[in-house]
C-alpha cells in the first residue's frame, strides 16, 4: 500500500511540475490500490519507461488511482477531461472500472484505450479501444487446446461481473461449435473469500474441464477451492490470471493448470517465426533491467500503449495541434487507420468497425510447470 501511494504521489508530482510545458496530455487511470492493484501497479511501473517525447512533442502523463472502484474510475475520468483536458486516456486495467469510464470519455469525445477487455453495447465504442485481446480471441485459443485434450464437457466458475459474463458469452458458442457442452455454471463475486458451495456443485457435475474466470491475485482462490473439494479434471484459467500471483498464491494446487495468454511474457519461448517474439523479448528485457523483477502481462499492455502512441501521434499531428478537439478526433482516426502493428501481445489491426483488433492467432496457451509458465507446443 505504501509503495502504491508513493507511486501515485510521484506521478502526480511529475504531472504537476511539467504540465505547463507538456504538449500532449495523457490521462492514465489504473487500479493502484484495492483488489486490482496486482494488475495496475505493474502497468504503472512500465509507464515509468514511457517516452518523454513523441514526434518532437513533450508528453505529460497524469496517473490517477481508481482504487479498483468503478465510481472512482468515473470521477477520475471526469477530472481528466474537464480539468486536465487530456488528449487521450489509458485505462482502467479492470473491466468493470473501464466500462464505467467509457460513457464519460465518449461524451467528451476523447479516446479511451482500455487495459482490460471491456465490452460495450453495439455501436457504443466509437471512442473506446482495447489493449488486451478480446475474450472471443482467447476463447478460440482455449477451445482449440481443449480439442487436442479430448475435452467434451466443461464447467464454468467465473466472476459475477462483466468480465465473467463476457467470458461465458465468448465460451458458449465456441464450445458448441466444436462439439463441447457446458454442463455447469457457477459464479462468485470478486470480494468473496470462498467458493465452497460452487466448488461442490461443479465437482458433483464432474466435467472433463473447468474454466476459472478471475483475475490477478483473485484467480488462485477459486481454483484452490476446486482442488480442495476433490476435482481431478483439467483446469483452465483466462488471460487475466496470467500473472505470477497465480503461482505465488496457488502453489502446488495450480500445477499443470492451462492458462490462455498473450505472448508478451513468454517471448523467449516463442519460435523465431512468431511476429511478436522481438517485441515481447524487448519488453521483458527492459522491464527486468529497470526494476530487477520479471514483468506480468499487464505491464505488457503499457509497453504496447507506447507503441500505439509513437505510431498515431505523428499521424494526428499532421491534422491538428494537441489540446484541441480536432487533435483528439485525429488520434481516434489514426487508431482506426494505423494498420497492422506488432505488439508484445500479438498483432493488432484496429479498424473503424473493429476496436478489438487482434486475430485468432494471437492467443498462446501456457501451462504451469514447476511453478513457471511454459508455452504449450
Amino acid at each position: 500500500m505504501k509503495f502504491a501511494r508513493t507511486l501515485i504521489a510521484a506521478a502526480v508530482s511529475l504531472a504537476a511540475s511539467t504540465a505547463a510545458l507538456a504538449d500532449i496530455n495523457v490521462g492514465v487511470v489504473l487500479s493502484l490500490t484495492g483488489p486490482g492493484s496486482g494488475l495496475g501497479i505493474p502497468m504503472q511501473k512500465q509507464l515509468q519507461l514511457f517516452p518523454k517525447e513523441i514526434a518532437g512533442e513533450k508528453v505529460n502523463l497524469i496517473v490517477l488511482d481508481d482504487a479498483s472502484d468503478p465510481g472512482k474510475g468515473v470521477s477520475n475520468t471526469r477530472r481528466l477531461v474537464t480539468e486536465d483536458k487530456v488528449d487521450v486516456i489509458m485505462g482502467s486495467c479492470l473491466t468493470p472500472v473501464a466500462a464505467a469510464m467509457a460513457p464519460v470519455a465518449a461524451e467528451a469525445k476523447t479516446v479511451q484505450i482500455a487495459g482490460s477487455p471491456v465490452g460495450t453495447p453495439p455501436g457504443q465504442d466509437q471512442w473506446l479501444f482495447r489493449l488486451p485481446q478480446s475474450n472471443n480471441v482467447m476463447a478460440h485459443a482455449m477451445v482449440e487446446h481443449m480439442k487436442k485434450q479430448g475435452i467434451k464437457t466443461i464447467g464454468f466458475l467465473g466472476y459475477t461481473d462483466a468480465y465473467g459474463e463476457l467470458w461465458l458469452k465468448a465460451l458458449e458458442p465456441e464450445a458448441a461449435k466444436n462439439g463441447m457442452k457446458i454442463v455447469a455454471v457457477e459464479r462468485f463475486a470478486r470480494s468473496d473469500t470462498s467458493v465452497t458451495p460452487q466448488a461442490l456443485k461443479l465437482t458433483s457435475a464432474n466435467p472433463d474441464a473447468i474454466v476459472v474466470v478471475a483475475s490477478g491475485s483473485g484467480a488462485a482462490m477459486p481454483q484452490m477451492g476446486l482442488v480442495d473439494r476433490g476435482y481431478k479434471g483439467k483446469l483452465y484459467q483466462t488471460h487475466a490470471a496470467a500473472t505470477p500471483d497465480l503461482v505465488r498464491i496457488g502453489g502446488t494446487k495450480v500445477e499443470n493448470t492451462f492458462v490462455v495468454s498473450g505472448p508478451a511474457v513468454v517471448g523467449d519461448q516463442l519460435p523465431d517465426s512468431h511476429p511478436s517474439k522481438k517485441a515481447a523479448v524487448d519488453f521483458t528485457t527492459k522491464y527486468q533491467k529497470a526494476f530487477d523483477a520479471a514483468p506480468n502481462q499487464f505491464a505488457g499492455h503499457s509497453y504496447d500503449f507506447a507503441i500505439v502512441m509513437e505510431k498515431i501521434v505523428p499521424m494526428a499531428l499532421k491534422k491538428a495541434k494537441p489540446g484541441t478537439p480536432e487533435f483528439r478526433a485525429a488520434l481516434r482516426d489514426s487508431l482506426e487507420t494505423m494498420g497492422r502493428t506488432v505488439f508484445a501481445h500479438g498483432v493488432m489491426n484496429w479498424t473503424k468497425d473493429d476496436h478489438w483488433g487482434y486475430t485468432n492467432e494471437t492467443g498462446v496457451m501456457l501451462k504451469v510447470v514447476g511453478g513457471k509458465f511454459v508455452v504449450e507446443k
